[in-house]
Formats: structure tokens, C-alpha cells, sequence
């Protein structure tokens, strides 16, 4: 038994966590020098959360998105963002049908178990509106009628940050839905060496599905069960209030961050094959669910919002 009561080891590892491991191994076989990034993604998918992405254009965030959704045996929509999209565009639109003499609901690409909104910055706050509920709630309603979309829904949207010609910044509310926000950073020149030969060997890539629809929603009922000690519990509430209290910050970590915070560290220990949470799940992944969810009182290009999170937690003392 460790300090928190539970097994160090687990007899056995749950076959969807090899399951999920593999999936890793699928993005990986793709993306080059983008581990973390792939975890982080497949952490979001796995404890029900939607994941942001944002980084200069052509770092590989629409090719991260596009292999995750490949290694899904689900549905796939892309929707490039632009400033002259409709809230009807995404949720979609009663059309009228002269056979039949009575309006047809079209759904909008947002009814897919993997829904990419590619630049989401340059759609306009009208448009970003409309993905609130769908990601809160999981539905959709136009013309005063509700609907359900898939039991799998998760939403992966990339945003360039250094732009601002024809952009608009992404509200709070809509950021706070996130789970997870990550940026991919320019590879190495190792990286970037490998990446060339990739694509002169082939342009185009496939990758065969690992998961089904039906195995990832078995897959987030077990990361529920996974034990997350008491302790833990407040040691996540913990770093939360720092970051209120903090002389530094304007807005600190609501407790919707708190809650998905503990949700995304009992998926890390699931893909590790653990039933059990441990502080180090907790303090890899506080940067990247936290770090989206607080507002500086004085913003600085040097250093980062993850930073921030890092010398916070530096100051919250670890459960023994």
C-alpha cells in the first residue's frame, strides 16, 4: 500500500487502457515529436472534456485533431472557421421541403462524435455562442426545438494566437469550456528533419481506427471509477484557491476547473493502466487544465499562462 491507501501496482490493466495506449501509439506513428501533445488530447477524449489548441499555423494542429478522429471508428466534421460564418452553418437549419409540404431540419456538422473548428478565433462571437451549449450540455436548439447530439461528442478547436487581422478573441465562458488548452511549439530540428522525410515519402496519411464508439464511452464510465484519494481531492482544491487568492491573478480557477481537473488526472492514471491517482498525475496536467482559466492582472508576453500555474503549485504543498 502507498501513502494514500491505495496499490501501488494493479494486479492487472484494464483492457480499454491498453486500448487507450495504443490509440496514443496510432496519433504518435503520425505526428512526430508531439507526445505530450497526443496525451493531453487523448486524456480530454477519455474523461468527456473538449480540447483547445493554440499555436502559430503550420505546427501540425489540424493534423493532431485529423489522426485522433482516424483512430475513432466514429463520425468526423471539419468546419473551417471565417468571419461570415452562422450559427446555422455549425447547428444547421429548418429547410423547407415542397414534396412533402412541411420543413426538414439539415443538421450542421456539430452533430459528429468528433467535431473540429478549425481557427475558431475568426469566427465571430455570434457563431462562438452557438458552441456553448452543445459543449456544456450536449445539444443543440434552433427554432425553439432541443436535440440531443451523439453520446460520443468531443470537440477539438485550434486557434492561432499571434494573429489579429479578421480574428476575435475567444470569451471566457466559451475558453472555460475547454478542458484542456495546449500548444504544440516548433519541433526540433531532429523533429523537423523527420517531418521532411515523411513528406517526401508520402504526402497524404491514413491510420487504421483502434477505438470504437462504443469502447470509448465503456472507456470514460471506467476512468470514473478510477480512486482519486481524499487528500488529492484537496490538494486539487488547493492549488484552485491559490490561484484566486493569488496577488498576481485577476480571475482565478472557477470550480468547474476544479472538478475537470480531477476528472483529467483519473484519465491520465487510466491510460497508464493505474486505478488509482497520484500527485504527479495531478501536477502534470494542472498547466494545461488550468492554466486557460486565469486572467493576469498584468499581462506579459514572457512569461506564459502555464507558466504561472507552474510556480503556483510550487507553493501548494504535496500530499505525504
Amino acid at each position: 500500500m502507498n501513502q494514500f491507501g491505495t496499490a501501488t501496482k494493479t494486479s492487472e490493466a484494464h483492457p480499454l487502457s491498453l486500448k487507450a495506449q495504443a490509440l496514443l501509439k496510432n496519433m504518435n506513428s503520425v505526428l512526430v515529436g508531439q507526445e505530450r501533445a497526443a496525451r493531453l488530447a487523448g486524456v480530454a477524449l477519455l474523461a468527456g472534456g473538449h480540447c483547445l489548441i493554440e499555436d502559430v499555423p503550420g505546427v501540425g494542429k489540424t493534423l493532431l485533431a485529423k489522426s485522433l478522429a482516424m483512430s475513432i471508428k466514429g463520425s468526423f466534421k471539419r468546419l473551417q472557421c471565417t468571419p461570415d460564418l452562422l450559427p446555422a452553418d455549425v447547428s444547421g437549419v429548418n429547410i423547407f421541403d415542397q414534396r412533402e409540404g412541411q420543413f426538414k431540419f439539415m443538421p450542421g456538422p456539430i452533430f459528429a462524435n468528433i467535431f473540429l473548428a478549425d481557427e475558431i478565433n475568426r469566427a465571430s462571437p455570434r457563431t462562438q455562442s452557438s458552441l456553448l451549449e452543445a459543449m456544456e450540455e450536449r445539444q443543440v436548439t434552433t427554432d425553439g426545438t432541443t436535440r440531443k447530439l451523439p453520446d460520443l461528442f468531443f470537440v477539438i478547436a485550434t486557434c492561432n494566437p499571434v494573429e489579429q487581422l479578421g480574428t476575435f478573441p475567444l470569451p471566457e465562458a466559451q475558453v472555460d469550456r475547454f478542458m484542456i488548452a495546449l500548444s504544440l511549439g516548433y519541433p526540433s530540428p531532429a523533429d523537423e528533419a523527420q517531418i521532411l522525410f515523411k513528406t517526401q515519402e508520402n504526402e497524404s496519411f491514413t491510420v487504421e481506427p483502434i477505438l470504437s464508439i462504443e469502447e470509448v464511452m465503456q472507456a470514460r464510465h471506467a476512468v470514473r471509477t478510477v480512486r482519486i484519494h481524499e487528500q488529492l481531492v484537496r490538494y486539487i482544491v488547493a492549488i484552485s484557491n491559490a490561484t484566486r487568492g493569488h496577488s498576481s491573478l485577476m480571475l482565478g480557477v472557477s470550480p468547474r476547473g476544479s472538478q475537470l481537473m480531477m476528472r483529467a488526472s483519473q484519465a491520465s492514471a487510466f491510460i497508464d493502466g493505474r486505478d488509482y491517482v497520484t500527485p504527479d498525475d495531478i501536477k502534470r496536467l494542472a498547466p494545461f487544465v488550468l492554466g486557460h482559466r486565469i486572467i493576469p492582472r498584468a499581462k506579459s508576453q514572457r512569461i506564459s499562462y502555464a507558466e504561472i500555474i507552474e510556480r503556483i503549485l510550487d507553493g501548494v504543498p504535496v500530499p505525504k
